[in-house]
């Protein structure tokens, strides 16, 4: 079973899961399941290898000769990933079927949730590191919809855009270090990476690269200073919140940390780096929450602070550092899941989570108390819970500069956020479920539907299980995930509740000692950080700064653009003179503008169309105010467009060149109507006489390029296509190989442009009602005869014909010059002239077929057919063809790019029907509201 389809089950099921939701809400939470189990089960048959110490690598080909492919990997580092990510997941869709009330969509929140599941699967299991990026801007897109998911509240809409702003510029900085690593190594491959250890630390980029790669760890997982972002995340409903903070999204930067570990650790740099990052986001954001009210703000802090911890341990850059970080991304995906569940549940049954309010619900919710307790514990590093295995472990690295000048700086402050954790652990169980009775409760409090605490309690039971019995419970998993991390042998460890009296014992007991003092005199720390919130307050900083950088777009975009057409064409073109002046004028190299190669000779004919095309051109510019004139114009350069293809031998292209201006023309007729017959006079003299200076010497560069370039000798690409195409394509029209097979995937992107801007258009024109001109430029009234009755019966009997004709095109553009661009714009055109000569209602009546499932069919079928090539092993959109022999009719050929071309004819006729059509409908309603008027 091949590794992508972990992945990519996720992505597959959201659009399951978003259709079954029609259903019923509760389909929504099953089919989720459901696709979540499925992904387990592709999971299980590559855990055992994963177990064994192997690295199992997938690789489809996508773009064999850059050396591009899609390439997964599963060693255990993306094992252990893989099952947090998926089994965490399976518990949140669990405790989210209780959490959501009756008004939010079920449907639409899963799909979200498994789109985010299958962005961090993909950045576990990704083979290739530029395939990683993708899989991590992904996370920010579908964490920014999970953040946003109430998107009638403004603190939803503002966290999830702190969020995608902080992560996507991390993202960029991520994508510069990913391509300078790439170049050192000269691979993208993480097996290649990982091997390269040496060679990347030596080398001069090491530097740079390296910057670039922790400013989108850093990011990603929150750390100081661009910390904020996490906190104001906290606007998502808990189930994300849950999954966000203790499996996925923040836990993203710790795994590529972790990732890269064995080839980017091991110099001063990285140790300066990440250590100093992790300390500071360690003491800090244990400080803050401290001080929070929020419950989920508390825990959103908590969170920080323990990755700040986790990258602490990874810039430490021992193996035993190495270990006991990946010991605490466990345990801590085990207790802050528990934790933000169980936050959840007390805002679930008392409708607040602030906790000036909440107190002493021990009575009303003791279950749900006990669950919290432990796993607040746990939090905090309490002995028989697992998180003070590995925050032990912990204290026992920062010891080792111990001997350095301030090497005992490490170990104090992470004792001091040890004592913190205590605090705030110890704020969150007291406040909340003793302290008093609650008073003011916006509910009240009770214990919440049975199963919604199943996923909290199965939590907690491995808070417990890993604490009292590591050996037996995580050692297995820990082992081959730490091995992957040090690419090596784990080093030896033991663990166990009891290691004696020694130094990190000394500083856990410190931690706890210290936190319960702590907590009891809270009180003039409270009043102290009142006046200390606001140096703190990174989130107004980075409002200040998205001000200003908006107040410095508006001022560019103000100066540059004002509110005219020919002005942003003026900057635009002067701007690339500037460009081609500069390019032209950088070198000392003697330019000699004609080339050695000769020029061919000028016939009649050529010369001819040539003077039609400048003839036409220049009356384009002179009589542009007279728009029915001009159209004509621009009609007359198409037309000569497409002699010069036939005059050069490409027929298709001139095919393709008539259709496209057959199409633009009635498109341009329809939007005549609605605008005068002349335009106004809006240039002076001297902007005219400016504007023609510019238009000239821009011409001319043109020009110059042009002769500079065609008078030189190159070596063309033609005749690998010419030599290909029958063989490896089974087509002769050489054009229509490259676009269906040599370039599927260009055409595939551009047909989904179409498709997109049919779409936009579509919805822009839907109920757009427009009251066009009713009289010409003189005050004659229009004619009233809009559909003569020779028009209309000459289409009817046209329109079989052109089918026939555009069926033909469609068949034999394999081998002949035709193919689905030219037949679907043949059947466009055809259907067209039906809509203008019989109208809109009466052609509608008679052929009722929704253009946007044409649309939709005609991309899923050219889709279909790259994906088919994967079945069997090939790149996407390769595609294969066979002779078969038929009776009477002899030998015939089927291609698989017959399909795909299909999909291009479908694509191509429903969207320009579907904007012809509405544009139509636009001009039907203005009809009839002047009809109406007249009748007033």
């Amino acid at each position: 079973m091949n590794l992508s389809l972990i992945a990519l089950t996720p992505f597959l099921g959201a659009g399951f899961v978003a259709a079954i939701s029609r259903l019923g809400r509760l389909h929504a939470a099953w089919g989720s399941g459901l696709v979540t189990l499925i992904a387990l089960l592709l999971l299980f048959p590559h855990a055992t290898e994963a177990f064994t110490g192997q690295v199992v690598v997938h690789s489809i080909s996508w773009i064999p000769m850059l050396g591009m492919n899609f390439a997964f990997r599963l060693d255990g580092l993306g094992l252990l990933f893989s099952l947090l990510i998926l089994c965490i997941g399976l518990l949140i869709i669990l405790y989210a079927r209780y959490y959501l009330s009756d008004r939010d969509d079920m449907g639409r929140f899963y799909a979200y949730l498994l789109m985010f599941m299958g962005s961090m699967l993909g950045i576990a299991t990704s083979e290739n590191i530029i395939q990683l990026l993708i899989f991590w801007e992904l996370t920010s897109l579908s964490s920014f919809l999970l953040i946003s998911y109430w998107q009638t509240r403004h603190e939803s809409r503002s966290g999830a855009r702190m969020a995608l702003a902080v992560t996507g510029g991390g993202g960029l900085a991520l994508l510069g270090g990913f391509l300078l690593l790439g170049q050192i190594v000269g691979s993208y491959n993480l097996t290649d990476i990982l091997a390269s250890g040496d060679l990347i630390r030596s080398h001069d980029l090491y530097l740079p690269m390296l910057i670039l790669v922790l400013l989108g760890a850093f990011t990603k997982s929150a750390q100081f200073p661009f910390h904020f972002w996490l906190p104001n995340a906290m606007a998502a409903p808990t189930p994300v919140s849950a999954y966000l903070h203790s499996a996925t999204m923040v836990k993203a930067g710790v795994f590529l940390l972790a990732r890269l570990f064995p080839a980017l650790s091991g110099t001063s740099a990285w140790f300066w780096l990440v250590c100093i990052t992790g300390l500071v986001t360690l003491v800090v954001a244990a400080y803050i929450a401290m001080f929070k009210h929020d419950l989920k703000g508390l825990l959103a802090y908590s969170t920080i602070s323990h990755l700040g911890l986790i990258t602490l341990l990874f810039g430490i850059g021992t193996p035993m550092a190495a270990l006991a970080g990946v010991f605490h991304i466990i345990n801590h995906a085990i207790f802050k899941a528990s934790l933000f569940m169980a936050a959840g549940i007390i805002h679930h049954e008392t409708g607040t989570r602030d906790m000036r309010i909440l107190r002493g619900l021990w009575r009303y919710m003791p279950h749900t108390a006990l669950l919290a307790m432990v796993a607040a514990a746990s939090m905090a590093g309490v002995p028989l819970f697992n998180g003070f295995l590995s925050k032990e472990m912990f204290f026992a690295e920062t010891l080792f500069v111990i001997n350095q000048p301030w090497g005992w700086l490490l170990p104090a402050a992470a004792t001091l956020a040890g004592i913190f954790a205590v605090a705030y652990s110890l704020r969150f169980i007291h406040n909340v479920f003793f302290d008093g009775e609650p008073t003011d409760l916006p509910k009240q409090p009770h214990e919440p539907p049975r199963f919604m605490k199943v996923p909290v309690e199965i939590l907690v039971a491995l808070c417990l299980l890993v604490g009292i019995f590591p050996a037996l419970t995580v050692e297995p998993i820990l082992a081959v995930a730490a091995s992957s991390v040090l690419q090596g042998p784990v080093p030896e460890h033991d663990l166990a509740i009891w290691h004696g009296f020694n130094t990190a014992l000394f500083m856990s007991v410190t931690a706890l000692v210290g936190g319960v003092i702590l907590y009891l005199i809270r009180k003039p720390l409270f009043v102290f950080q009142e006046h200390m919130e606001k140096l703190l307050d990174f989130k107004a900083l980075f409002d200040f700064l998205i001000e200003k950088l908006f107040h410095l777009a508006n001022t560019v975009t103000h100066f540059l653009d004002k509110q005219s057409l020919q002005r942003m064409l003026f900057v635009f073109i002067v701007f690339m003179m500037v460009l081609g002046i500069t390019g032209m004028t950088a070198t000392d190299y003697n330019y000699n503008l004609t080339g050695e190669r000769s020029i061919l000779p000028v016939d009649g004919v050529s010369l001819l169309i040539t003077l039609v095309l400048v003839m036409a051109a220049v009356s384009t510019v002179v009589l542009h105010r007279q728009r029915l004139i001009s159209l004509v114009l621009l009609g007359t350069v198409g037309l000569g467009v497409s002699l010069v293809f036939v005059k050069f031998s490409a027929p298709d292209l001139a095919l393709t060149q008539l259709s496209v201006e057959v199409v633009t023309i009635v498109l341009m007729l329809l939007a005549l109507y609605f605008l005068p017959q002349q335009s106004p006079d809006e240039s002076g003299k001297w902007l005219r006489s400016r504007d023609a200076i510019i238009a000239m010497a821009a011409g001319c560069g043109v020009a110059l390029l042009a002769w500079a370039v065609l008078t030189r000798p190159y070596n063309s690409i033609a005749d690998y296509f010419l030599e290909n195409s029958l063989p490896g394509g089974g087509g002769t029209n050489v054009v229509n190989v490259i676009l269906v097979d040599f370039r599927g995937y260009d055409t595939l992107g551009e047909i989904t442009v179409l498709a997109l801007a049919g779409l936009g258009i579509y919805a822009m024109l839907e109920h757009l009602k427009i009251a066009g001109a009713s009289h010409d430029s003189e005050g004659r009234a229009w004619d009233k005869d809009l559909h003569p009755v020779i028009m209309a019966s000459f289409t009817r009997l046209l329109l079989p014909l052109a089918l026939l004709v555009s069926v033909f095109i469609l068949l034999r553009g394999h081998n002949l010059p035709g193919g689905g661009f030219i037949a679907g714009l043949i059947t466009a055109v055809a259907l067209v002239m039906q809509y203008l000569a019989n109208g809109v209602i009466w052609t509608q009546v008679r052929l009722p077929i929704n253009m946007q499932l044409v649309i939709g069919f005609g991309l899923l079928i050219a889709t279909a057919t790259g994906l088919a090539s994967w079945i069997f092993g090939y790149p996407f959109l390769t595609s294969t063809f066979s002779h078969i022999h038929w009776p009477v009719i002899g030998e015939f050929e089927l291609a698989s790019a017959m399909a795909f071309d299909l999909g291009v004819y479908l694509v191509v006729v429903g969207a320009t029907l579907l904007i012809l059509i509405y544009l139509g409908l636009v001009h039907h309603q203005s009809h009839q509201m002047k009809a109406r008027k007249r009748i007033r």
